[in-house]
């Protein structure tokens, strides 16, 4: 209980003189603040207010997590229209291998997967004249050229993409270029 209503409560004092004496000390410290900061304004000094103080720091802090809210958000939406884009050149250029009979095997990560495929796709798989990239949770083979734009966009989703530049050295270093193999030996 303070002062003011313990002399009310005894009834010393009245309401109405209760009330002015508080507006009184109101008055008082408001009117020294405002002298202190006068007399800080001539000698130069800077009053330093805590409350703006805290509630720029606070305003500041929310900009800045808005800020990287932003950014995630737009990181997000650039991945998915990437995601977007990729699933498009795939689905636009897939080959066709339904009538695949030769298991061709290859690796996703650390497991060995296979799809089946035609001889002439084995050949184009190996000659890299065509792609196996990862589709989903499937696989697809595409044309070369449309695996470097997927590459371009995330090469994470080209599974086997070989070389023929590779393969011209290994003929010209070859020992037994001269020895023909049969058509009709598979490995």
């Amino acid at each position: 209980m303070s002062l003011k209503d313990q002399l009310l409560k005894a009834g010393l004092i009245d309401q109405s003189k209760a009330q002015k004496a508080e507006q009184e000390q109101r008055k008082q410290a408001h009117q020294k603040t405002a002298k202190a900061q006068k007399q800080a304004k001539k000698s130069g000094e800077v009053i330093v207010d805590e409350t703006k103080l805290l509630a720029k720091k606070a305003l500041q802090e929310k900009a800045e997590r808005s800020k990287e809210l932003n950014r995630i958000q737009r990181e997000q939406a650039e991945q998915k229209a990437i995601q977007a884009q990729i699933k498009q050149l795939i689905s636009m250029n897939r080959i066709d291998r339904k009538h695949g009979n030769l298991s061709y095997q290859f690796a996703d990560g650390s497991k060995i997967k296979n799809i089946y495929v035609t001889d002439k796709l084995q050949d184009q798989l190996a000659y890299g004249v065509i792609a196996l990239v990862k589709f989903g949770d499937g696989y697809e083979l595409v044309p070369k050229q449309i695996a470097e734009k997927i590459a371009q966009r995330d090469a994470a989703c080209i599974l086997v993409q070989n070389t023929g530049s590779t393969q011209q050295v290994a003929e010209e270093d070859d020992p037994y270029a001269d020895y023909k193999i049969p058509d009709d030996l598979m490995w």
